[in-house]
């Protein structure tokens, strides 16, 4: 399986020009490597096929992302006329649910491919000769960042489809390494303070990211990996699927509704769980943390723990703040981008690592597997940072924030997972869904007060 992972680099702001295009052009070839990995391995029938009603057929998310690097690259920096104007709204994210995307008249997958090739082609080209300073979408090339995390979102997004898939495996990769025998303590202590969240100075930080601002905490207590498969067991063997007292009113009704008994994709079998993963299927291994999970079951575990999901400013004080030196930082282990040692991030593995892997990327605090591994469900609902401006466009971010009075539909997930590649990966990164998504590639870790008994 390709190695989606570009080497480490140094920070944008500290590279020369040449080194810029040159870190530019490598995060847009390593997304689209990854891309073609994700749609050569299945013939014109898959790539066609719609597997799941909550996703897009894999041959829209092809032509999407062409059509975006067309619109924001060629159109918008280039001031290039429209190749195809006319297929415009039918790659519009906003114009069609997923559900209706197979029956558009989508552009079949040799025409797709052709179309993102000649799109890119031109972008290397653009690349090459514009100006990387000045207007604020050149600063620093973040039209261009913007674009490859766009790409590398959505490879994310195929591989859930890859994994919501009937049929042979397509996919493989090694498995993670074992994590080491080191005993760590169940959970960390945060004290109280302030810590500044969210960024300024990130180039390609997105706009619900900024802006940086104070946010002072009271002390508080977070799981130093995230919670995993023989731990949530427990809460299956408990009952916890059968006691409404763990769950929330909404997520009581949602479990009933839905008829959940265990994370999505497990099944039980001659008394042991299994799980189904890209197409094999395995025990459930019970080092791993949990996965495929929604927001309320979660929340149900935490409350039968007795402990609780951490807010996102408790996530991300747990990851960034250096309580030495009182600054934040860009990722848990420091400034550098991640590494292998770090974090499982880029499609490395197919799989999350087994809990209390990556001692390296642990942060001043010694938490582990903040960033790579599963996407964490947060208790946030997903609202604007103070002083929040819609940038580039309000269709990435403010849409989805809750109208002032109303309940917000959302649910803020931190640290990103094994499918996530290291440019759509920070310590600010915000990502949301709704609380009754689990196809996505999302577990948790549970906090509590540090004066809670």
């Amino acid at each position: 399986m390709l190695n989606a992972e570009p080497g480490p680099v140094r920070g944008l702001l500290e590279l020369t020009d040449e080194q810029l295009r040159e870190r530019i052009a490598t995060e847009l070839l390593t997304a689209r490597d990854r891309t073609s990995g994700l749609t050569d391995c299945v013939d014109e029938g898959e790539l066609t096929a719609q597997h799941s009603r909550l996703m897009s057929p894999l041959v829209w998310d092809l032509a999407h992302i062409g059509n975006q690097e067309e619109l924001w690259l060629l159109r918008n920096v280039g001031g290039r006329e429209p190749m195809h104007p006319e297929i415009d709204p039918l790659y519009d994210a906003f114009e069609h649910p997923r559900a209706e995307r197979p029956s558009l008249p989508l552009l079949p997958p040799a025409e797709a491919r052709g179309y993102a090739h000649e799109v890119r082609g031109r972008v290397l080209d653009l690349l090459a000769g514009v100006e990387l300073t000045g207007a604020p979408l050149l600063e620093a090339g973040f039209a261009f960042g913007l674009i490859a995390q766009h790409e590398q979102q959505h490879d994310e997004t195929m591989l859930i489809t890859h994994q919501l898939r009937t049929g042979a495996p397509v996919l493989s990769a090694p498995a993670p390494e074992p994590a080491p025998a080191d005993r760590l303590p169940s959970e960390v202590a945060i004290p109280a303070g302030p810590f500044t969240m969210g960024t300024d100075t990130e180039p390609w930080a997105l706009d619900n990211e900024r802006p940086a601002h104070q946010v002072d905490l009271p002390g508080f207590a977070i799981d130093t990996t995230p919670v995993s498969n023989a731990a949530y067991q427990r809460f299956i063997e408990d009952g916890g699927y059968q006691e409404p007292r763990w769950w929330s009113p909404q997520g009581w009704a949602h479990r009933m509704a839905a008829k959940l008994t265990a994370p999505l994709f497990w099944s039980r079998a001659d008394g042991q769980w299994l799980r189904r993963r890209f197409g094999h299927l395995e025990p459930v291994p019970a080092a791993e943390p949990v996965l495929h999970v929604t927001w309320y079951e979660a929340d149900a575990y935490a409350r039968w723990a007795g402990r609780r999901l951490p807010s996102e400013a408790e996530w991300e004080k747990a990851a960034r703040h250096d309580p030495v030196s009182g600054r934040s930082r860009r990722f848990p282990w420091g400034d550098q981008p991640p590494g292998p040692q770090h974090a499982n991030l880029g499609q490395r593995h197919l799989q999350p690592a087994p809990v209390g892997s990556y001692p390296e990327g642990a942060s001043p605090y010694g938490v582990r597997q903040l960033i790579g591994d599963v996407w964490e469900w947060t208790a946030s609902d997903f609202t604007p940072y103070p002083g929040f401006r819609a940038w580039p466009y309000r269709e990435y971010s403010e849409v989805f924030f809750a109208a002032p009075g109303e309940q917000a539909e959302y649910k803020v997930l931190r640290g990103g997972s094994f499918a996530v590649a290291p440019v759509a990966c920070r310590g600010t990164f915000r990502n949301w869904d709704y609380p009754i998504r689990r196809q996505i590639f999302a577990g948790f870790r549970t906090a509590r007060d540090l004066d809670a008994s």
